[in-house]
C-alpha cells in the first residue's frame, strides 16, 4: 500500500546549531515561545516513517501550502496524518479537510471532531450533554467577562491550544486577583478567550485510546505523578513540567504506567473515557486526559486526537509509553493506527483496486 506521511516539521531540530529558526508567520500570535509547541521534530517524523516502510510504500508531505496540490498528485492509498497545522481555529482540521475534497482516506478523526477537541469550550460542551463528567468552566472574552460563579482553586488555560501551550504553572490561581491576571495574560498572549475551570485535587490519568468500534480498547493507563515536580510548584501538569523541566537527558521520574488503580477505578476510567471517544466521534486513535474529582470520580479534562508520539522512551511521550506497557513496539503502535483505518475505510486489497479504478 501507498501511504503518504503527513506532519509539519519543527526546523529547530534540522538546523544548524549556528542557523537561526524560521520568523513566526506574518499575523500569527505573538506567543513566539511556544508557536511550534505542537510541531514534531525530525526524529519523530523519521521515526513514523520507518515504521511505515516496513511494510508499505511511503511518501513524506509537509503540511504546507503546497500539500493540496502534492496529495493530489501523489493520489496515495493512504494518508498518515499526524499535521497539527499552525494558524487559525481549523488548523488541526485543515488537511483532513483537505484529504476528503481529494477523497483520500487518512488516519485519526475527521475535521469536524479535530476542531471540537482543539476547541475546549466545544468539547466539555458535548460531554456535558452526554453526561460525561467533566470539571465545570467558563469562557472568558474579556476581563468583563470573569465568571463569580465558580469554585476556587481555579485552572485558566487558552480555549484553542494544546500540548500545554499556556498553562503555565500560575495558570492554578486561588483567588480573584490571580485569576485576572492569568485570563488577562491568556487574553493577550493568545489573542482568544480563556477557559476557566474548577480545579480537581485528586490524582491524574492519561489514557491511549485505539481502534474503533467493537475493536477500540484503552491501552494501560499512565498516572502522572505530581509529587515527582519541583518543590513550592502547583500540582499541574504545566507547560514548564512537560517542555523544561522534564529532559531527555535527566527525565522526571513523573509517570507510572500501568498505573496502579483498584480494578473499579481502573474500568470507570476506561469507560469514560471509551464514551468520550463516542461522543466527539474520534476515530482511530485519541489520548485523553483524566482527573478525579475530590470524591475519587473520573473527569475528563481534555481530548486530543492527534496525540505525541516522540519515539524514544527516555522522552517520556505517554501514547507510545501505554503501547510500550500494552506490549507494542513503536513500529507496532504507528502500523495498529494505520490498521485501523484501514479496516474503517475498508482498505483490504481488493477495496484499495477498486478505488484506484475510480479515480
Amino acid at each position: 500500500m501507498h501511504i503518504a506521511l503527513a506532519f509539519n516539521l519543527r526546523e529547530e531540530s534540522v538546523q544548524e546549531d549556528d542557523q537561526p529558526p524560521s520568523e513566526p508567520p506574518s499575523g500569527s500570535a505573538a506567543h513566539s515561545d511556544d508557536l511550534y509547541a505542537e510541531w514534531d521534530d525530525i526524529h519523530t517524523i523519521k521515526a513514523v516513517e520507518s515504521a511505515l516502510a516496513s511494510r508499505h510504500q511511503v511518501s513524506l508531505v509537509n503540511a504546507d501550502l503546497d500539500a493540496f496540490a502534492t496529495f493530489r498528485d501523489l493520489r496515495p492509498d493512504l494518508v498518515f496524518n499526524i499535521a497539527e497545522g499552525l494558524l487559525g481555529n481549523s488548523r488541526e482540521a485543515q488537511i483532513p479537510a483537505m484529504l476528503d475534497m481529494l477523497g483520500i482516506p487518512y488516519t485519526g478523526s475527521d475535521p469536524v471532531t479535530l476542531g471540537m477537541c482543539l476547541d475546549k469550550r466545544r468539547a466539555k460542551e458535548i460531554l456535558a450533554y452526554y453526561r460525561i463528567p467533566t470539571p465545570r468552566f467558563a469562557v472568558v472574552g474579556s476581563l468583563a467577562e470573569i465568571p463569580a460563579r465558580l469554585r476556587y482553586p481555579l485552572m485558566v488555560k487558552p480555549t484553542l491550544e494544546g500540548s500545554s501551550k499556556g498553562v503555565t504553572d500560575k495558570a492554578l490561581v486561588a483567588d480573584r486577583r490571580a485569576l485576572v491576571r492569568q485570563v488577562e495574560w491568556v487574553l493577550d498572549t493568545y489573542r482568544q478567550p480563556a477557559i476557566v475551570e474548577e480545579f480537581l485535587p485528586g490524582r491524574e490519568f492519561t489514557v491511549a485510546m485505539l481502534g474503533n468500534g467493537e475493536s477500540l480498547r484503552a491501552l494501560p493507563t499512565v498516572e502522572i505523578n505530581l509529587h515527582t515536580l519541583p518543590e513550592g510548584v502547583n500540582p499541574i501538569y504545566s507547560y514548564e513540567a512537560k517542555w523544561i523541566w522534564d529532559q531527555e537527558e535527566n527525565p522526571l521520574e513523573i509517570f507510572t504506567c500501568p498505573a496502579k488503580l483498584e480494578p473499579l477505578l481502573q474500568k470507570q476510567i476506561e469507560d469514560i473515557c471509551k464514551r468520550a471517544f463516542n461522543a466527539l466521534g474520534c476515530r482511530d486513535w485519541t489520548r485523553i486526559d483524566v482527573r478525579l474529582d475530590a470524591t475519587g470520580r473520573p473527569n475528563i479534562i481534555e481530548l486530543n486526537p492527534l496525540p505525541g508520539i516522540l519515539p524514544r522512551p527516555e522522552q517520556n511521550s505517554c501514547f507510545p509509553k501505554a503501547a510500550r506497557a500494552a506490549g507494542l513496539s513503536y513500529d507496532q503502535m504507528i502500523l495498529a493506527v494505520a490498521d485501523a483505518a484501514c479496516e474503517r475505510h475498508n482498505l483490504r486489497q481488493g477495496g484499495i483496486d477498486e478505488r484506484r479504478r475510480m479515480l
